[in-house]
């Protein structure tokens, strides 16, 4: 049911409609296109085409488009929820979780999630920046000795053991911008690289061949690969938090408006890098396609830099609220002083153990399809059609129930599915893994 308690102090003070006055609610329509596409278009984008060497060229095709109409739907579901209430703004996932199921139940629904989707990308993106580190110098330095990949990722780690010390969002703003621009640009040469490089001798389309079993959880495991690509939703509250609203113009309008744009960028970048990417290399392609090309040797070099500076600058912005969390409970519970020391343990024991993880389990395609099903699937998938449902209660059998039921089923089935099938997986690959090589 729908709490009818009233907001506490601390979410009260945040939530109240902004005529302007507040330099935190001046955001423009584009800034919700800049910063969705900064949270949606990331390092999955490169497993696109491995998740379609396992669907195949109708299922996968399907897969993908399925999940960009859902996906949409339920970030204009909660771009509506933002401002549900009259006089009230929902500026965090969290709030609107208490407020559709109640302020006991609410952050036990929500936050595991986020926290799932936080860590989760962390950890993805220590792997990934390890990997394209270690492609980058093998291209750039032939001639170079050849280092572990373990070592790598340590390296990439130990950058954000110095960037996860600066304060706020607001002092990783540089990085979070070169990370939207690398963003792009190292999806436009993915999939162009794939176009110019052409198809590969002999390349199949065919499904692999492997035991019945095994295809079967690879299956699972790609839906959750492909899941894992859309992950805007785990910050849209916050993103629309920024733009002024009033009850005459309210922010929902500016804010789907830049949620269109930015779904169109992701379109123009998700669709070309998972099907000419799959058609130049077939069943044989990497579970990251930059890793598949070879030529040219300069602009391959460059996009695995690129995606280095981007798994930086989003590391950060994944890590930022898990870092206020780890930092508020050490003051509340073990009466931690705040200041620098304070910063110095909680981030480095988080850095610590995303890098431990990331150097363990270095396996880039189960890890997206067990995080893209076991977090992303929920966030993005059916928990927004699930609050709807129980906000705006829909008439029943109406046109707008069937699709917020058809949204949580097939949510549901691709989150237990991927989660399967991303855990088996890495239980199997870790088996003939030798670990820390």
């Amino acid at each position: 049911m729908v709490s009818d308690s009233p907001p506490s102090k601390e979410v009260a003070a945040s939530e109240k409609w902004t005529e302007g006055g507040d330099p935190a609610r001046r955001a423009k329509w584009w800034y919700s296109t800049f910063h969705t596409v900064t949270a949606m278009i990331g390092a999955g984008v490169l497993s696109l085409p491995y998740a379609m060497a396992y669907l195949g060229w109708g299922p996968g095709t399907m897969v993908l488009a399925l999940s960009w109409c859902m996906t949409l739907n339920t970030m204009w579901q909660m771009i509506q929820l933002h401002e549900c209430v009259p006089g009230t703004r929902f500026d965090r996932y969290l709030d609107l979780g208490r407020h559709a199921f109640g302020p006991k139940l609410g952050p036990w629904v929500v936050l595991p999630q986020q926290l799932i989707v936080q860590v989760g990308c962390d950890i993805v993106y220590m792997v990934t920046g390890g990997k394209c580190l270690k492609k980058f110098v093998e291209m750039a330095c032939v001639n170079c000795a050849r280092i572990r990949q373990s070592y790598w990722i340590c390296i990439f780690g130990g950058i954000h053991f110095f960037l996860s010390q600066l304060p706020n969002f607001n002092s990783v703003a540089g990085v979070s911008l070169a990370a939207a621009v690398m963003s792009l640009s190292y999806s436009t040469i993915a999939w162009a690289g794939s176009l110019a490089h052409g198809r590969e001798p002999g390349v199949s389309y065919g499904y692999k061949s492997t035991s019945a079993a095994d295809y079967m959880f690879r299956v699972f495991n790609a839906l959750g690969e492909i899941s894992f690509a859309f992950a805007g939703h785990a910050v849209v509250l916050e993103i629309q938090a920024t733009i002024p609203s009033t009850p005459e113009k309210p922010s929902r309008v500016p804010m789907w408006k830049g949620a269109v744009g930015a779904y169109f960028i992701n379109a123009i970048c998700y669709f070309p890098v998972a099907l000419i990417g799959y058609w130049a290399f077939g069943q044989d392609v990497d579970d990251n396609v930059l890793m598949s090309l070879k030529r040219p040797a300069w602009l391959i070099a460059s996009a695995n830099l690129m995606v280095v500076v981007h798994v930086i600058g989003s590391y950060q912005v994944y890590a930022m609220p898990v870092f206020d969390l780890l930092e508020r409970m050490m003051v509340k519970r073990l009466n931690f002083p705040p200041g620098i020391a304070l910063r110095l343990v909680a981030r480095s024991t988080y850095v610590a153990f995303t890098l431990f993880v990331g150097v363990t389990f270095p396996f880039f395609g189960d890890l997206l399809g067990f995080f893209g099903g076991f977090g992303f699937a929920p966030t993005s998938y059916f928990l927004p059609s699930i609050m709807w449902l129980v906000i705006k209660k829909p008439r029943k059998f109406s046109i707008n129930w069937f699709v917020n039921w058809a949204s949580i089923v097939i949510g549901v089935f691709i989150m237990t599915a991927s989660t399967v099938g991303g855990l088996r997986n890495i239980v199997v690959d870790a088996s003939t893994y030798r670990f820390y090589t």
